[in-house]
């Protein structure tokens, strides 16, 4: 029997800030829909609020990624998180002064999601420096245990609280949060550091940004494994970003929830994704990683065509438990198999890479949603559910393919 190797106390460090921006994620997750909704109804613009959140990979991902290569990254998070207090900070203001309006969000949202892309690439690209392979399943799990609990059955509930006392409360949350988190990181230090050839190596490329990108991609063509991957996270990523532009509407207009418990939802939710992050690293045990993966993505797709059929809250949150679990289970092996394949000095620019394809589309589903939502709420759901579902279905043996081939990588 293989000894067991610990986390150790860099991904100790890591999560504990997690613990924090999470938090506040939760609260925000919930405070800036909810914003947007009393600033419009206009499916459109609900739905371009999700895509201006994702937009940023698309045209960011590979130079950030690149510079998350070149530099240190605790630096880099903690800069990330001072950017992110900023814009919360200016949004409580816009609010509390009375001259808010669905542009300035929008305009915010983008911008926040520019620093989500340093904040995320970063630390994706920490874990396979810190974290032994054999531990990636149990650390990515760790850390969607912690966003769970403490966004969703944390965040949302207090952000629901903050919001019925003030509109601004929120955002003034956010604020003092990032700077806490950004504090801890700024005081710390880790204690693994990648090759120091490898990392010199990084710091004297000097592709400039087209040639990063030609790089990254070239990479991507190059490793069929990863490609396929890609390829079909993008065009999965692309139906599910449809189905759930228009969240906010469908929940508070269609299913006549009340604004006051649209938090406890969210909350509700959240037990399904809390059971697919204790689930996951077991599941590879029980089914092997590939067929854990693809039956995962079967599972979470046709949760969002039935979504779509709910004739009520509470069937519509027995489904969305179902889905949580099964979109849980998916990120965690998936990013487990990113961080196997994928050289840790080149982890940055094939991350944004990989992420600049699956997430730059998601804003074209986005509005594409809001569009369709106008011929009725239900419409977006039912259509990107049954387009994710036939998608998962054809391409299960490719998954399973895989999937079952990162583990052989992870033992050589």
């Amino acid at each position: 029997m293989s000894e067991k190797i610990p986390l150790g106390k860099d991904f100790s460090r890591i999560w504990s800030t997690s613990l924090i921006t999470n938090l506040v994620d939760g609260v925000l997750r919930l405070s800036a829909p909810l914003l947007a909704v009393s600033l419009t109804e206009d499916p459109v613009l609900i739905g371009l609020l999700g895509a201006l959140g994702l937009l940023p990979w698309l045209f960011f991902a590979i130079p950030v990624g690149a510079f998350v290569d070149r530099v240190d990254r605790r630096k880099a998070l903690v800069m990330g998180n001072l950017m992110r207090s900023m814009l919360a900070l200016f949004v409580a203001f816009s609010i509390s002064q009375a001259f808010i309006n669905i542009w300035i969000l929008l305009v915010c949202v983008f911008l926040f999601g520019i620093c989500e892309v340093l904040v995320d690439t970063t630390a994706q690209a920490v874990l396979p420096q810190i974290l032994d392979k054999s531990n990636f399943e149990k650390g990515n799990a760790r850390l969607q245990i912690s966003e769970v609990i403490v966004a969703q059955f944390a965040g949302s509930p207090l952000s629901g609280f903050l919001y019925a006392v003030s509109i601004a409360l929120p955002f003034y949350f956010s604020t003092t949060g990032f700077v806490i988190a950004a504090l801890v990181l700024a005081l710390s230090s880790f204690e693994k550091n990648l090759d120091p050839e490898k990392q010199e190596k990084n710091a004297q490329e000097k592709l400039g940004l087209v040639g990063d990108i030609k790089f990254a991609l070239n990479y991507l063509y190059q490793d069929k494994k990863i490609l396929s991957l890609v390829l079909i996270t993008t065009v999965i990523g692309f139906f599910y970003s449809l189905s759930t532009s228009i969240a906010p509407l469908f929940i508070l207009k269609e299913l006549d929830v009340a604004p006051a418990m649209f938090g406890a939802v969210l909350a509700i939710q959240g037990v399904g994704a809390l059971l697919g992050s204790v689930i996951a690293p077991n599941a590879p045990k029980a089914l092997g990683r590939g067929k854990a993966l693809a039956l995962s993505l079967i599972a979470s797709s046709s949760m969002i065509f039935l979504a779509g059929l709910s004739p009520n809250v509470w069937i519509f949150i027995v489904i969305s438990v179902v889905m949580g679990l099964s979109i849980s289970v998916w990120n965690i092996l998936l990013m487990s198999i990113y961080q196997t394949l994928i050289p840790a000095h080149l982890y940055g620019r094939i991350h944004g890479a990989r992420r600049t394809l699956v997430w730059g589309l998601m804003p074209i589903g986005s509005i594409l949603g809001g569009y369709i939502a106008r011929g009725g709420l239900r419409l977006p759901l039912l259509i990107g559910g049954a387009a994710s579902t036939l998608i998962a279905v054809v391409t299960y043996r490719k998954i399973v393919q895989v999937g079952d081939a990162s583990v052989d990588t992870e033992r050589a």
